[in-house]
């Protein structure tokens, strides 16, 4: 009986080979990488695109008035907060004014490039904002006057601007990849400090450039979605409030004034 004799790989040949394998791996990974990063980046411009559709939906029905951003409400002694995405009442989360007009499909509101939890309460999807500065309405936390009158939800309101009031709808963002340095945030501020009077309020509403090559996604106010490349400190930021609050340059604002959220430039 003639016995087959194997020849073993030399110690040379698994080198070479493993030499190859690293180098294969060294040219897959950033490509597999990349195409990951440029599906995420595709899911967020769709997400934003149907945010945009469903907040137009919403103005159509109500005299072209955006959804509030955020107002406060006692029911009961119990503090209700309604924000442009999810109501919450204590630790209780049920969808906000915006749910209905997105086919009753929350993950929407879900950024694919974030994966954290969120900075406002307890709301289950994160890392989109909504342009709080210009077009939410704004409401202050309740308070009792001199007289004893609670006053909150639409009696202190800061109004925004009706769709047709912008001057420049597709440059004007209406929702955005929110980011500061402490992770995702859910209202957009514009640089300028017109309407919030609190530059570190304002530092930490930015934008968080997170997609590949350091681009951040946007929906604008036309309803087309633009991939923004270049993050702005805001001329009125100081550097220190920049790197403290902001966490520039991996999260900054979309213009350095506030000609890209619906103000003067």
């Amino acid at each position: 009986m003639s016995v087959r004799r194997v020849r073993a790989f030399t110690l040379a040949e698994v080198m070479v080979a493993m030499a190859v394998c690293a180098t294969l791996c060294a040219v897959l990974v950033p490509a597999v990488r990349s195409a990951s990063g440029a599906a995420r980046t595709a899911r967020c411009t769709s997400n934003l695109r149907q945010l945009g559709v469903a907040a137009f939906a919403y103005a159509a029905c109500a005299e072209g008035a955006l959804p509030a951003a955020v107002i406060y409400r006692l029911d009961s002694g119990v503090m209700r907060t309604i924000a442009w995405d999810f109501e919450q009442t204590g630790g209780s989360v049920r969808p906000g004014p915006l749910w209905s007009y997105a086919d009753a499909v929350p993950e929407v509101q879900q950024c694919p490039a974030f994966d954290g939890p969120s900075t406002f309460g307890a709301d289950p999807w994160t890392g989109y904002n909504y342009n709080t500065s210009y077009l939410g309405h704004e409401g202050s936390l309740p308070f009792v006057d001199a007289q004893g009158q609670v006053h909150d939800g639409w009696s202190t309101v800061r109004a925004g601007l009706p769709t047709g009031a912008v001057a420049r709808p597709s440059r004007t963002a209406l929702f955005g990849d929110g980011g500061w340095r402490g992770g995702a945030n859910k209202f957009m501020r514009a640089p300028m400090n017109r309407a919030e009077g609190d530059l570190a309020l304002v530092a930490a509403g930015t934008q968080a450039f997170r997609h590949p090559n350091g681009c951040t996604c946007a929906c604008h106010l036309d309803g087309h979605v633009e991939i923004i490349e270049t993050a702005h400190r805001g001329s009125l930021t100081p550097e220190s409030v920049s790197r403290a609050v902001t966490g520039f340059p991996d999260n900054g604002f979309l213009s350095d004034d506030d000609a890209a959220y619906g103000g003067d430039e």
